[in-house]
């Protein structure tokens, strides 16, 4: 199979990246904020390319004049420009970027920072009283915090209040300020800062518990392949508006952002995950990068609305309408589905990552003209390995390698599933003062994900699961839960599902635990009468799986699992919680 690129130039560092989609659209906007200025008024603020990079100026400028030139800085808080800001920022001349989760605890947010030996903290305002904490405990290396933005109350308080303890932070705004006037003074230290784009420029911690997780070492290079490799598959242009879904602090969520701000498109920012859908209308979105489950979600409130409007067979003639006109490359998808693609603001692209996504969600929304496609990385190849051919994708598959990335099966068995590795300019430095941990994953030169897998004729990867969630029975048979999920959670009331080894004797039982909606069931069911209705589905399912694959304990709850901030279930702890409940 011959690949066709787009003909993209490849950036070598996130300064050359920014200055360049600036030369190109100074005036085109590089992201727009709203501001509720009262319940009924709302603003929205236009940040232009020019603007962006003129502030990554100020600001780097102000932080190397502070004495923060090679050092490292954390950033914390939940997506805005403020975040994207403070990231460009440090990787343009500054210093070495150390994102964390929004979600930690004020503890886990300690720790991080110390292993990181981080020098400075850059944080969303919600962290003030935790920031307040960290520095009276004085166990981190920090010499600066730094607000993103002024504290409305700081000075209601302290013209209210005797108390000396109170902390006025400073600002973005005021190292902004302040960065003006050094420029103005011919202060060129930050523009003229040598960048190396193979030496480290980031440490970012993988998911899951912070103590336990490993802090991963990626360079310019590292990120910015990723970011080239995709631009050559996927175009995107100052014509497009992308809603910032995906958390900035993890590589994919990063991605996102320079992916779009090298294509001069748009990014906006979502008022949470319940408004996704209004915000994609409100915006005129026409392209996101995200986690299956949200795609998911829309997939079934379309299905639904279908079936209750009484268009099932209406649509379904219109899918096979448009699939035989295709054969001629006559193309009338986004016509024929109009009412459904306007619901979702003109979208015309959704990337999906991080886990795998439901073949019929995917086929489906290519077939209403929204091209839907998956990728596959991890946060150590910085992160993406895969991702669709230019025009063309097989449907259920992760995609072929992105330029300069070698994929192969290790080990594969008689169906050629075999653990994922991958080498290539994307792959991590290693991981942070952690050499055995990085010699067990790098061998040889081959990153092994620890994902199963396997590789067609022509190269296209389909993921089966992960190696560590793997259900070994004793009779020797594999069963892979990512396989059994994608089943259950077709179900109209599960919302998420988990499917895992029960300990039982000596061996396991394949067990699920399930979320349910509540409003699928008559409320005056019981839950027990709830769980005897889902039985039967799943003994349903059952019969269309090799017995050794049967789902044989259930355990069913309104609560949603304990998740990372991408969306993925963190089994181990689930596992921990349900065997902590058995006991009792």
């Amino acid at each position: 199979m011959s690949k066709k690129y787009l003909d993209k130039y490849e950036y070598k560092t996130l300064r050359e990246l920014i200055e360049t989609s600036t030369q190109k659209h100074p005036h085109e906007n590089a992201f727009i904020l709203k501001h509720k200025v009262s319940k009924d008024e709302i603003n929205y603020e236009e940040i232009t390319y020019q603007r962006f990079l003129e502030e990554i100026h100020n600001f780097g400028t102000a932080l190397i004049k502070q004495g923060f030139k090679g050092k490292r800085i954390a950033v914390i808080g939940k997506n805005s420009y403020e975040w994207a800001l403070t990231y460009f920022t440090v990787q343009c001349g500054v210093g070495i970027i150390v994102p964390l989760d929004k979600g930690l605890p004020v503890d886990e947010i300690e720790y991080s920072l110390v292993k990181s030996k981080a020098d400075v903290i850059i944080f969303d305002n919600e962290y003030i009283d935790a920031m307040n904490h960290i520095k009276e405990k004085g166990t981190t290396s920090l010499k600066k915090y730094i607000c993103m933005k002024e504290e409305e109350s700081w000075n209601e308080l302290e013209a209210n209040t005797n108390q000396k303890s109170i902390t006025k932070f400073e600002t973005i705004a005021d190292y902004i300020s302040l960065g003006a006037s050094e420029l103005r003074k011919g202060n060129h230290d930050f523009l003229n800062a040598e960048i190396d784009p193979d030496s480290m420029s980031l440490i970012l911690f993988t998911s899951g518990t912070t103590s336990l997780a490993k802090a991963v070492m990626l360079t310019q290079t590292n990120i910015l392949n990723s970011c080239n490799g995709v631009s050559r598959i996927i175009d995107v242009t100052p014509k497009d508006t992308t809603l910032a879904i995906l958390p900035f602090h993890h590589t994919f969520g990063a991605l996102s952002l320079m992916y779009f701000l090298a294509g001069g498109s748009c990014t906006v920012f979502c008022d949470g995950l319940r408004h996704i859908q209004e915000n994609l209308v409100e915006y005129n979105v026409t392209a996101f990068i995200c986690v299956p489950l949200l795609l998911e979600a829309m997939h079934k409130k379309i299905m639904t609305k279908i079936e209750k409007t009484g268009k099932t067979k209406k649509v379904n003639f219109a899918i096979k309408l448009s699939q035989f006109l295709l054969k001629f490359k006559i193309d009338i998808r986004r016509m024929l589905f109009s009412e459904i693609i306007e619901n979702l603001g003109g979208l015309r692209m959704a990337i999906s990552g991080a886990s795998a996504l439901d073949r019929k969600v995917e086929e489906d929304f290519n077939n209403f003209g929204i091209l839907t496609a998956q990728g596959y990385g991890l946060t150590e190849t910085a992160p993406v390995l895969t991702g669709p051919i230019l025009n063309g994708h097989k449907i259920g598959s992760a995609g072929t390698a992105i330029p300069h990335v070698e994929l192969k099966i290790d080990n594969p068995d008689e169906k050629g599933i075999g653990e994922i590795i991958a080498r290539g300019p994307n792959v991590m430095l290693g991981y942070y003062e952690n050499e055995e941990a990085t010699n067990e994953v790098i061998i040889d030169g081959w990153f092994h994900t620890g994902d199963l897998g396997y590789l067609d004729e022509e190269g296209w990867l389909f993921i089966t699961g992960r190696k560590k969630n793997v259900i070994v029975l004793k009779n020797g048979k594999n069963v892979f839960p990512e396989e059994l999920e994608v089943c259950v959670n077709k179900l109209p009331y599960v919302t998420e599902s988990m499917v895992f080894g029960f300990p039982k004797d000596d061996d396991l039982m394949v067990s699920a635990k399930i979320v349910y909606d509540t409003k699928a069931f008559d409320s005056s069911l019981s839950e027990e009468q709830i769980k005897e209705k889902i039985w039967e589905d799943i003994k349903k399912l059952n019969q269309s799986f090799p017995k050794y694959k049967h789902i044989k304990n259930l355990i069913i709850t309104e609560e949603p699992m304990i998740k990372t901030t991408t969306a993925k279930i963190k089994r181990n702890e689930e596992l921990k919680k349900i065997l902590k409940n058995v006991k009792k």
